[in-house]
């Protein structure tokens, strides 16, 4: 009998340990379940473009360091990316840092280095723009550029959008004779931006053509190479009221090389040699030494006055010019104009066709070309 009772003792004893070991295993086995699991491919997760949109609004540049580093870090089988910020901070520039132009179209400012935050820089592609303040002037503009918003199609006309001190005027010297071009700050060819008000300023022939262009040409070309991103961000530089900018700042980053394909910081002087602008108002005059007087255009009037300041060396007033609005079919792809009776007029496609009434020296400064048909 004690004999038995020493064996119902071991039999219990056996079997609390089993049930043990069971529950022990059932545990780990719950632990397995909630582990995540991986699939192998990471996937690039990018600041948002609501967090590059609150630093824009907030006009401010909080870069800080010379250095960029990217940092991943692998979490439930995403990847997601961080940038330190480039630059020094320097922010916009302010006039009283640049010198005075002196022949150059452009000067390097902050040493060529630009400045973007951890939160402005990413791969993916955004643009944003700010909106006019309250004399109708641009603001600063940004993007991260890449081929997806590039231009798939030519540009359209833009010559509905005035903007802030918007002159119509003609020197013979200037290249196209037009002064002003109607100025986009983040170039047609790296946005696709068309008739964007919050996009386009009053700038110069000199400014657009010898000062923005060969760096908007630098970083388009650098994209389709690459197929890399780009940050950009223009700043129009304007004196207390003045309606026109005296020039534009220029930052550029190239993001997966960390600036070894695109990195500088430049400012665009919104200057004309040989004319004398009036920031405040966008009219001009001759500048001293000069000799030939302007043509001036000012829609809808017919008949205009065209004039100039006396100088020493110009001491005479232009003729008088008279001006005969016609009517014309644009063909606003292959930026040609018709007479509204050309054959060709008529086998425009809706989408490319629009009706107009004005002058061919507008037209032509819009960069139409006739038909050579009906004209």
């Amino acid at each position: 009998m004690e004999k038995l009772l020493k064996n119902k003792k071991l039999l219990g004893v056996i079997i609390a340990v089993l049930v043990l070991a069971v529950a022990g295993i059932a545990g780990s086995g719950s632990e397995d379940t909630d582990t995540p699991t991986t699939t192998g491919n990471a996937v690039v997760e990018s600041v948002s473009e609501n967090d590059v949109s609150d630093v824009v609004n907030n006009n401010q540049n909080n870069g800080i360091g010379n250095n960029t580093e990217k940092q991943t870090e692998n979490v439930a089988g995403k990847t997601t990316e961080s940038y330190k910020p480039v630059g020094n901070g320097g922010g916009s520039v302010s006039l009283d840092n640049i010198p005075d132009f002196s022949g150059s179209p452009y000067v390097a400012i902050n040493g060529n280095t630009p400045s973007f935050s951890a939160n402005e820089i990413t791969t993916k592609s955004y643009e944003s723009y700010s909106s006019l303040d309250g004399l109708g002037r641009c603001s600063v503009v940004i993007a991260c550029l890449g081929r997806d918003i590039m231009p798939t199609e030519d540009r359209g006309n833009i010559g509905q959008v005035k903007p802030s001190g918007w002159q119509t005027v003609k020197y013979d010297f200037v290249d196209g004779k037009y002064l002003y071009n109607r100025c986009h700050l983040i170039g047609f060819q790296l946005s696709g931006e068309n008739a964007n008000t919050r996009n386009l300023i009053t700038g110069t022939r000199y400014m657009n053509v010898q000062g923005m262009l060969p760096f908007e040409n630098m970083v388009a070309d650098y994209i389709k190479e690459t197929n890399n991103h780009v940050m950009y961000r223009v700043t129009p530089v304007f004196k207390g009221n003045e309606l026109v900018a005296r020039g534009v700042q220029i930052e550029a980053y190239s993001v997966e090389d960390e600036g070894d394909g695109i990195c500088f910081n430049v400012y665009c002087y919104n200057v004309q040699p040989g004319v004398e602008i009036d920031y405040l108002t966008g009219k001009s005059s001759l500048a001293t030494g000069t000799t030939k007087a302007p043509e001036t255009t000012n829609k809808p009037e017919t008949t205009l006055q065209a004039t100039t300041e006396q100088t020493t060396s110009q001491p005479t007033q232009a003729p008088s010019i008279v001006v005969t609005t016609r009517d014309f079919v644009l063909n606003t792809n292959s930026k040609k104009y018709h007479t509204p009776s050309c054959r060709y007029a008529n086998e425009i496609s809706p989408q490319n066709r629009q009706e107009y009434n004005g002058t061919t020296d507008e037209l032509e400064g819009w960069g139409y070309v006739p038909c050579k048909v009906c004209h």
